[in-house]
């Protein structure tokens, strides 16, 4: 078979190796408004000449592409960057040409240094600076003209003279033409990439859990919005950004679930909040115990004063009581005995739960029906929506949701709560999720945390999962805290806070250190407020509750950039394994930040660090100070090894901000910290 000619031969340039790039431009990237975005691609020519290229990119609804000038950086590998400056998508490809001008210049230079006569070269060039001369008008062709003509003069009047090459060699003559290159046979990329550019809160944010049916003062009184309404000043006063309530629906009666999960409910028992419907509505409507869809607003509204977002619980699937039962049938699976198949995670059943059937006849019916939930919250207000079990529906129904959804309001966010396979997390966060739940709650030690956070932030999973870390959920108590006591609450809660730029807790039971599991060798809680309505003491004694702590931490997040981000993340070695070391700076490389954790809850440890100083941004040849914010110490440091020891039971570790005298700080600076 006869090989075909390509359309254009004489295009010989190489773009390859193109990052970040998701599955072969399948998938988007993810930044968030302000953020920067870089991009690296080998590029290159046969033979010896030199190329160049530039990065375009224009917002998703524009038609103009804008470029970005593309820097070499080694062995042909190229680096440009473009700001993401506002909700949306954007895109972008890369275009690359070779320069000849540049590649004649360079040559034309070693001829000079060589004493060698560059009569010809300068004809050469000035037929190069003439062509583009035609390419372009105004004032800048005539200064080109005006250098072809100086070339030329140059050229009869002796090419082996000393000054033959000054106008050639011009520096302004150079900008000119890199301003205007030959880029009839330039090659560009095959593909234009997409990035999704989110608001800040996607990328930044801590996170307070708590069911509003247990916010009531009266013990046994059902809470509403309005007692909710009434904390909220004690969730913000400790730092929090968001405020996640689960599922605030109707709660089906039949197969309702009793205290402690058991079948069959007594007189009284509220059920779970997930079992959503009943005769009094669906999906749209509110729980007449919580209050009206007006109470909710007034709730929204008031979040909103007192700086928190309401997030809502987006959980498609319904109890058996759901109007959605009667109303479309075709929407769930029936079992062979005729009855609809309830839920299930073997061993765990969920009898008054019934799962939406996503392979019905009637698909496109159900997911316009599930598309229209979520805009009527955000018609109410909402803007944050937390899925839960988002693997136990198609990639490409939440693909389209959230396309359909983000196109009409790009700064709605979709919190994965998809703790499944590797895999499918990841490509629940290629299909749109703005932020996953991860496997931190199950990661101990120090060598885990750090082989799992290099993955999800070294690699190019960063580039499309953002993690939210949360040490617990109303489905989570781990084994670590039924039995590390109040040392790890504390650790887990500042792994969390300052590993990740968004974390959240399960609040109540988080702060109050509840820790006692249902039945041994599980992972749920004794008395779990899924099954029963709790009265918390929200005025617990100082002793008993971590609010103080939770409060330092999250102020400590707001006052320093370093920690606003998982881009910088980087780890430090230390000679005692029950030690973590890791630190971040801001995106620009500033205020870096140094953490310290000792990950035994039972005893102190100790061990020197060998910090990698250019991650921190400190001189090896200067001293430098570190104030652990945690606790007001400072301590002055010099070079990579450094001493630290960390009682769990007194605090479990260092947060240091650190400032060496330079590194544009004044000397009231750094007298701060003698």
């Amino acid at each position: 078979m006869t090989a075909s000619m390509p359309m254009e031969g004489r295009r010989r340039v190489v773009i390859e190796g193109v990052r970040p790039e998701i599955d072969y431009g399948r998938f988007p990237i993810k930044r968030t408004v302000g953020e920067t975005v870089v991009v690296e691609a080998d590029i290159f020519t046969d033979g010896h000449d030199l190329v160049d290229a530039v990065l375009m990119y224009r917002k998703e609804t524009d038609r103009v592409l804008t470029e970005a000038p593309m820097e070499a950086l080694v062995n042909d590998r190229w680096r440009g960057s473009f700001p993401a400056e506002a909700l949306g998508r954007y895109r972008y490809t890369l275009r690359a040409w070779v320069d000849r001008f540049g590649t004649w210049r360079r040559d034309l230079l070693k001829r000079v240094d060589a004493g060698q006569d560059v009569g010809i070269d300068l004809l050469i060039g000035a037929d190069l600076i003439e062509r583009a001369a035609r390419r372009v008008t105004g004032e800048p062709g005539r200064k080109l003209r005006a250098f072809a003509r100086r070339l030329r003069e140059d050229a009869e009047a002796g090419g082996a003279r000393p000054e033959a090459a000054d106008a050639a060699l011009d520096e302004e003559l150079a900008a000119l033409m890199k301003a205007n290159p030959d880029r009839r046979f330039g090659s560009v990329y095959g593909r234009e990439l997409a990035v999704v550019v989110d608001r800040e809160r996607a990328g930044f944010g801590a996170w307070y859990e708590l069911f509003p049916r247990s916010t009531a003062d009266e013990p046994g009184r059902h809470g509403t919005f309005a007692d909710v309404e009434r904390r909220l000043p004690y969730v913000s006063g400790m730092g929090f950004d968001v405020l996640y309530i689960p599922p605030i629906h109707p709660i089906g009666e039949t197969n309702r679930k009793g205290r402690n999960n058991v079948t069959g409910a007594k007189p009284g028992d509220p059920g779970s909040p997930w079992a959503i419907g009943s005769e009094e509505g669906g999906h749209t409507s509110v729980h007449p115990d919580l209050g009206t869809i007006q109470d909710f607003d007034r709730l929204v509204r008031a979040a909103g004063r007192h700086g928190l977002e309401v997030a809502m619980d987006l959980a498609l699937q319904g109890s058996p009581d759901h109007p959605y039962v009667k109303e479309h049938n075709e929407w769930f699976r029936r079992r062979p005995d005729g009855t609809v198949q309830y839920a299930e995670n073997p061993p765990k059943k969920y009898q008054d739960i019934y799962p939406l059937d996503f392979d019905t006849e009637a698909w496109r019916d159900l997911w316009e029906e599930m598309a229209g939930i979520v805009r009527f919250w955000i018609g109410h207000g909402v803007r944050i929506f937390r899925v839960d079990n988002p693997h136990t529906k198609p990639f490409a129904f939440w693909e389209w949701l959230i396309e359909q959804i983000k196109a009409d309001h790009p700064d709605v966010i979709f919190l994965s709560e998809a703790f499944t396979r590797p895999k499918v997390m990841y490509r629940l966060a290629k299909a749109g999720f703005t932020q996953s739940y991860t496997y931190f709650a199950w990661r101990s030690s120090a060598w885990e945390l750090r082989q799992y956070l290099e993955e999800l932030t070294r690699t190019d999973v960063a580039e499309y999962f953002r993690p939210n870390l949360w040490p617990n959920t109303p489905d989570i108590l781990t084994e670590e805290l039924q039995t590390g006591g109040r040392p790890a609450f504390a650790t887990r809660l500042i792994l969390a806070a300052t590993l990740a730029a968004s974390y959240g807790i399960y609040g109540p039971p988080f702060e109050l250190m509840e820790h006692l599991p249902v039945a041994p060798r599980s992972e749920e809680y004794l008395d779990s407020e899924k099954y029963q309505v709790r009265r918390w003491p929200w005025d617990a004694d100082a002793l008993d509750s971590l609010a103080a702590l939770i409060t330092r931490v999250n102020r400590i997040r707001r006052e320093n950039a370093a920690l606003k981000n998982d881009r910088t993340l980087r780890f430090h070695d230390v000679d005692n394994g029950r030690l973590l070391v890791y630190s971040k700076t801001a995106l620009d490389g500033s205020d870096p930040m140094l953490m310290v954790v000792n990950v035994d809850h039972d005893y102190s440890q100790a061990g020197w660090l060998h910090l990698d100083l250019e991650a921190l941004g400190a001189d090896p040849e200067e001293p430098f100070r570190v104030h652990d914010l945690l606790t007001e110490a400072r301590y002055t440091w010099r070079g990579p090894h450094n001493y630290v020891e960390l009682n769990p039971h007194v605090i479990p570790a260092h947060v240091f901000r650190i400032r060496q005298r330079g590194r544009g700080r004044t000397e009231q600076d750094f007298e701060y910290f003698a």
